[in-house]
C-alpha cells in the first residue's frame, strides 16, 4: 500500500504536466452529486483511497474536487499533530520496464490512522474510495494489439500518456461510500490485521467497481457465432429444420447462420464514444436537462454481481438512445437491446448495431429454429454478463398509458434462469417520461385509423428538422424484481421440480410469467414522474372548455402538489419542485397552455388544436391522481356522503381500475383514509363518519372529480351492460361497450383517445371475467346491480340519462 508521493505539487515540471492535462482532459464525475448521494459529511476529514499510485489520476482527480466542496488529494491532513497525506494508493506505480514497485511497507499507514482513532473519540476519518477510467474500454476476448498499447488497469507512465492523449476526453472519475474509520476502529479495533483487512477489501471493490464501469469482455462476432451453432439447441433445432423441411443439413445450417447475424449486436466501445458526443450535443439541443431517480441502488446491483434487465416503458424512439445514454453517464455500460426489426434499416440499423441493439421479430410465427437461436442468443448474453434491456408493452403507447404487456421476452428470459445462471437476475422497472414527445401528433392520427408509416431514414431527417427545446426528460427507475425470488415465491420447489425433470414445462409457469409481467409494469407506474405539464394538462383537461383563471389553477395545483408528496403513491415516485406558480410558468415557456388576459384577469387554457395532444401526457400519471378523483367524486355527487361508503365504492372500482392502469397500492383501506385526512387538514371537508364538503372548497373538489368521470363513464357502460344482459359474451360486452362510448362521445364532446380505444376494453373484459362478472350466478348479479349503481351515481344527470338510454334501446 502506497501513500502518493504526487502530494506535494510543487516542481515546475508537475505544474506544466498538470496544466498541459488539464487542457487535454475531460473528466465526467459519477454520481453527479456524490455528497448527497453518497452521504458524505464534509465537516468530517477526507482521506481518499486508490487502486494505483498515478500523478495523472491525483492530477484529474484534483481538478474536480473543489467543484464539489471536497478537499484537494493536494492537501495533507492533520492528525494528532502530524500531517498525512491525503490520497492512500493500494499499489505503487509501474515503471516503464521491470516490476510495479511494492506498497507493501505502507500497509502500516492505516494502522496508524486506526490507533489514532482509538485514543480520540470524537475523531471520524472517511475513506473515500476513488476509482479512475480513462476510456471505459472493455477489452477484447481477443485482445488487438491497440487494447495492449492502451492497457486499461496496469499501464506504465508511458502507456498512460497514450491513454490521456487519446482517451482523456472520455475520462471518468467515480466515488463510492465512505468507509467510517470510527467504525471500524470501534468494531474490530486497530492492529495490522484489520489494516490488511481493509486493503483486501478495498481490492475486491476496486475489481468489482471496474466490471461495472467497463462491463465484460466483447467477444468477436465471428466467434460468437460459432460459438452459437455449437450449442446443443440450435445443433437440434438445425436438425429438426432440415427433417420438417426436407432440405439438407447444410441448408438449415445457412438459415441458422442467417438468423443470428440477422439478430445479434455488434457492439463497438468506439462507436459509443462517439455516440455520447452526438448525444450530449442532442440532449443539450432537445432538453434543458434530464432528471434521474434511483440510479444509485442499481449501480448497487450491478456491483453485487446480478444481471441486469431493464424493462422500461415506451413512449418514444428517443427511449433507446436516452436510457443508454443515462447508464453510460451513471458509471454503468450501456445494455444491448432487443429493438424491433423494424428499426433495421440503413443507415440506422447498422448505427444501433454497433450501439449494442440486437434485432427481434415481431412474431416468431411457429419457427422453431429462429426461436432456439433467439433463446441461446440471449443465454449467452446473459451467461456472459451483459445487461439487457427489453421493452414489455411491445410498441410505443399512442396514448400514453401502459400497454398491456407482451410476455415472450419475459418467458424467456424466465427460462434462462430456469436453465441455470448462478448469479441473481434482477430486473430494473425504469420509468421514463418526456415534457414533450417528437411522435404524439402521429400516434392520434394512427388512433383515427391513419395507417402507421414504416420506419425509414426520412424519417430520421424528417425528426432532426424538428428538433427544438422539449424541456424535461425523466428517468426514474423502479422497484426491482429478484426473479430468483419471485420464482420461490410462485413455487418453493422449483429448483428441485426442474432438477427432476428439466425438460418438463412446470404448470405454475405461464400464471407466473403472467403475474410478473404485470408486476413489472405495475412498478414502471409506481416510478412515475410528475412533471410540471402531466400535471397541468391533468387540471386543464379536466376542466371546462380546458380553461381556467390563473389564480384558481395556481390553487388547484397546489392542492395536487399536497396530496402527491402528503400521500406519496409509492417511495419511487417523484413530484416536480416548486408551487402552482411556477408550474404554471414552465408550461408557458413551453408552449404547451396559452394565456389571455382581459380587463379582470389572466386566463389560462389548452388550445382546441392540442387538446387531444395534451391528453397523452395527462395520462402518463392518470393513475396517481385517479383515487383522490374517485374520492373526491363520491363527496360532490353523493349528498351526506359517509366514510364507509367511499370504502366500499372505492374497494368495489379498485379491480377494474388497477387492471386498467397498473396500480399497485399495497394498504388501499389506509391510502383511502389518508387521503381523506388530509382533505379535512386542509379545510376541503368536515366531519368524521358523515363527511361533508366546505362550500369554499366545492369548485376544487369538483374539478378533481373531474379526473375520473371519463374512468367511470366506461364503467357505467360496462355495468348497465352486465346488468341487463348478465348472459352477454365477452366478445359482444365489448363490441357493444365500445360502440356506446362511440355514441357518448359525440353527445358530450369527449375527445380523450383511450376512451374509443378497443384494447382497453378487451383489458376490462378479461378482468371481469377473472373476477367472475361474467356469469349468470344469483350472487355475482347482485354485485353487479351494486356496482351499477355506485358507478351511475357518480355520474352528471345528462351522461347517466344517455347511457341508460342508450343501453335499453340497445338491449331493451
Amino acid at each position: 500500500m502506497s501513500t502518493s508521493d504526487s502530494s506535494k505539487p510543487d516542481s515546475i515540471l508537475l505544474r506544466a504536466f498538470r496544466w498541459i492535462q488539464q487542457w487535454m482532459v475531460h473528466t465526467v464525475v459519477v454520481p453527479h452529486n456524490p455528497i448527497d448521494d453518497l452521504n458524505l459529511d464534509p465537516n468530517k476529514p477526507v482521506i481518499y483511497v486508490m487502486k494505483t499510485e498515478s500523478i495523472s489520476d491525483t492530477a484529474a482527480l484534483s481538478e474536480i474536487t473543489s467543484d464539489y466542496g471536497l478537499p484537494s488529494p493536494y492537501e495533507s491532513l492533520e492528525l494528532s499533530g502530524v500531517k498525512v497525506p491525503r490520497v492512500v494508493c493500494l499499489e505503487g506505480r509501474k515503471p516503464l520496464f521491470g516490476e510495479r514497485l511494492s506498497g507493501d511497507k505502507y500497509l502500516d499507514y492505516f494502522t496508524n490512522i486506526l490507533t489514532v482513532h482509538r485514543q480520540q473519540d470524537g475523531l471520524d476519518v472517511q475513506l473515500v474510495p476513488v476509482s479512475l477510467y480513462w476510456g471505459r474500454v472493455p477489452g477484447k476476448e481477443e485482445d488487438t494489439m491497440k487494447a495492449a498499447v492502451l492497457e486499461r488497469q496496469n499501464p506504465t507512465w508511458l502507456r498512460k500518456w497514450l491513454m490521456i492523449l487519446f482517451l482523456g476526453r472520455h475520462n471518468f472519475v467515480q466515488f463510492s461510500n465512505a468507509v467510517s474509520l470510527r467504525y471500524m476502529a470501534d468494531q474490530h479495533g486497530s492492529d495490522k490485521k484489520i489494516a490488511q483487512k481493509l486493503a483486501r477489501v478495498a481490492r475486491v471493490h476496486f475489481n468489482r467497481q471496474r466490471k461495472v464501469m467497463t462491463g465484460p469482455q466483447l467477444p468477436n462476432r465471428q466467434t460468437l457465432i460459432a460459438s452459437l451453432l455449437k450449442s446443443e439447441s440450435i445443433q437440434k433445432a438445425i436438425d429438426e429444420e432440415a427433417a420438417n423441411k426436407n432440405i439438407s443439413r447444410d441448408k438449415a445450417k445457412e438459415k441458422a447462420v442467417e438468423y443470428i447475424d440477422e439478430v445479434a449486436a455488434d457492439y463497438s466501445d468506439s462507436l459509443v464514444r462517439i455516440a455520447e458526443r452526438f448525444l450530449t450535443w442532442l440532449w443539450n439541443k432537445l432538453y434543458s436537462g434530464i432528471k434521474i431517480r434511483g440510479a444509485e441502488q442499481i449501480r448497487q446491483l450491478h456491483h453485487d454481481g446480478h444481471e441486469i434487465v431493464y424493462v422500461p416503458c415506451h413512449r418514444s424512439h428517443m427511449d433507446y438512445l436516452l436510457l443508454s445514454y443515462i447508464l453510460y453517464y451513471q458509471g454503468m455500460v450501456p445494455p444491448h437491446i432487443a429493438a424491433g426489426i423494424n428499426l433495421n434499416f440503413w443507415p440506422a440499423g447498422p448505427l444501433f448495431r454497433r450501439g449494442g441493439a440486437f434485432f427481434i421479430r415481431r412474431s416468431f410465427n411457429g419457427n422453431k429454429l429462429y426461436t432456439a437461436v433467439f433463446r441461446e442468443y440471449l443465454d449467452q448474453l446473459f451467461a456472459k454478463g451483459y445487461s439487457v434491456e427489453y421493452f414489455t408493452e411491445g410498441g410505443r403507447s399512442r396514448t400514453g398509458r401502459l400497454l398491456p404487456p407482451k410476455t415472450g421476452m419475459l418467458a424467456m428470459t424466465v427460462n434462462s434462469v430456469l436453465r441455470g445462471i448462478n448469479r441473481p437476475v434482477t430486473l430494473v422497472p425504469v420509468y421514463l417520461g418526456y415534457d414533450h414527445v417528437m411522435e404524439v401528433a402521429t400516434y392520434h392520427k394512427e388512433l383515427r385509423g391513419k395507417e402507421k408509416k414504416k420506419e425509414s431514414v426520412w424519417q430520421v431527417f424528417g425528426a432532426i428538422r424538428k428538433l427544438g427545446n422539449f424541456g424535461q426528460g425523466y428517468v426514474n427507475f423502479g422497484e426491482p424484481i429478484n426473479l430468483q425470488h419471485f420464482l420461490t415465491e410462485q413455487s418453493a420447489d422449483w429448483r428441485e421440480e426442474l432438477s427432476q425433470d428439466p425438460e418438463q414445462k412446470p404448470t405454475w409457469l405461464t400464471p407466473a410469467v403472467n403475474k410478473l409481467a404485470t408486476t413489472v409494469m405495475t412498478n414502471i407506474n409506481g416510478a412515475a414522474a410528475v412533471s410540471s405539464v402531466t400535471l397541468g394538462s391533468l387540471v386543464l383537461l379536466a376542466s371546462e372548455q380546458n380553461a381556467l383563471e390563473r389564480t384558481q389553477l395556481e390553487k388547484q395545483l397546489d392542492l395536487y402538489l399536497k396530496l402527491l408528496n402528503a400521500v406519496p403513491y409509492t417511495d419511487f415516485t417523484s413530484v416536480v419542485e416548486g408551487t402552482g406558480a411556477s408550474i404554471v410558468d414552465q408550461c408557458l415557456s413551453l408552449n404547451k397552455m396559452v394565456s389571455n388576459k382581459d380587463a379582470i384577469g389572466e386566463i389560462i387554457s389548452i388550445d382546441e388544436k392540442v387538446a387531444i395532444t395534451m391528453s397523452y401526457y395527462r395520462n402518463n400519471i392518470i393513475h396517481l391522481m385517479v383515487l383522490p378523483s374517485l374520492i373526491a367524486s363520491c363527496l360532490v355527487r353523493i349528498k351526506g356522503c359517509e366514510r364507509q361508503q367511499i370504502h366500499d365504492i372505492v374497494h368495489d372500482l379498485y379491480p377494474l381500475m388497477k387492471a386498467e392502469l397498473f396500480m399497485g397500492i399495497e394498504d388501499l383501506p389506509a391510502y383511502i383514509d389518508n387521503i381523506l385526512s388530509l382533505m379535512q387538514s386542509e379545510g376541503l371537508i368536515d366531519g368524521t363518519d358523515v363527511l361533508t364538503v366546505n362550500e369554499a372548497y366545492v369548485t376544487q373538489l369538483m374539478l378533481l372529480a373531474e379526473t375520473v368521470s371519463e374512468t367511470m363513464q366506461r364503467y357505467a357502460i360496462i355495468f348497465n351492460l352486465l346488468a341487463i344482459k348478465p348472459e352477454i359474451e365477452r366478445s359482444e360486452l365489448e363490441r357493444d361497450s365500445h360502440l356506446l362510448a362511440q355514441r357518448l362521445g359525440k353527445l358530450h364532446g369527449i375527445t380523450a383517445p383511450e376512451f374509443y380505444d378497443k384494447k382497453l376494453y378487451n383489458t376490462l373484459s378479461v378482468k371481469l371475467k377473472d373476477l367472475n362478472y361474467l356469469c349468470a350466478s344469483e350472487q355475482k348479479q347482485q354485485d353487479v346491480i351494486r356496482i351499477r349503481e355506485h358507478v351511475n351515481r357518480l355520474q352528471r344527470s345528462s351522461v347517466r340519462t344517455t347511457i341508460v338510454d342508450s343501453v335499453a334501446a340497445e338491449h331493451g
